[in-house]
């Protein structure tokens, strides 16, 4: 089997806020990644971090929202597939980012979402609707509701995902420099690592000056 990641966002700011409290839950955006660590993340989100009214279809950058969101949270979620299902989702993309400026958020979608109607205005989505018809078309996901409807809470509560990773994001850019093999938050005492082994060595060199 092979896997696909959705990340959950929780950021600051007006428009963040009111469809925080539309949909009743922390996090009011979603991407879809082909890797743990968001290095091949896209989304129908801000092509600027900092500008929330221009949006479309752009592949994520973790450092740029860093910079203008420090105090971002993310959750990881990991999602059974098949590699020919994978393989599909990446061509997709692909072709989605060659097209990108012709993707745009689905802005009169909104109160359609609120009155539970399906509306679809072509190449017009939400972050949520893109990546529920994608993975739907994908054999990956079923929805019980049309993709418009779609929200980032319906993929927290779908079933079958497994969260890898819970935090900030500077923890999760931090893993990603690092080059860490599994996502985890560092424990409460790991900044204490490197200067116990740095300790230890010292302590054995002297036994070792000692013995000679």
């Amino acid at each position: 089997m092979a896997k696909i990641y959705i990340a959950f966002v929780d950021t600051p700011g007006l428009f963040a806020g009111i469809i925080r409290r539309v949909i009743k839950q922390k996090y009011i955006h979603v991407a879809l990644a082909l890797d743990p660590y968001l290095e091949e993340a896209y989304s129908i989100g801000r092509r600027h971090p900092s500008v929330p009214l221009i949006a479309g279809f752009e592949k994520e950058e973790k450092e740029k929202i860093l910079r203008a969101f420090p105090d971002a949270d993310y959750m990881v979620c990991s999602m059974e597939c098949t590699p020919e299902q994978k393989a599909y989702i990446e061509r997709e993309l692909e072709q989605a980012m060659e097209q990108r400026f012709r993707y745009h958020y689905a802005v009169l979608g909104l109160p359609f979402i609120l009155m539970g109607r399906p509306f679809y205005q072509e190449r017009h989505y939400t972050c949520s609707s893109y990546i529920a018809r994608l993975l739907e078309e994908a054999g990956v996901c079923k929805w019980e509701k049309h993709f418009s409807l779609v929200t980032p809470r319906d993929f927290m509560e779908y079933e079958g995902k497994e969260k890898l990773f819970e935090g900030s994001l500077y923890e999760l850019t931090a893993a990603t420099r690092s080059g860490h093999q599994t996502l985890r938050r560092p424990g409460l005492l790991s900044f204490l690592e490197p200067a116990y082994a740095g300790a230890a060595y010292l302590i054995q060199f002297l036994r070792r000056g000692e013995r000679s």
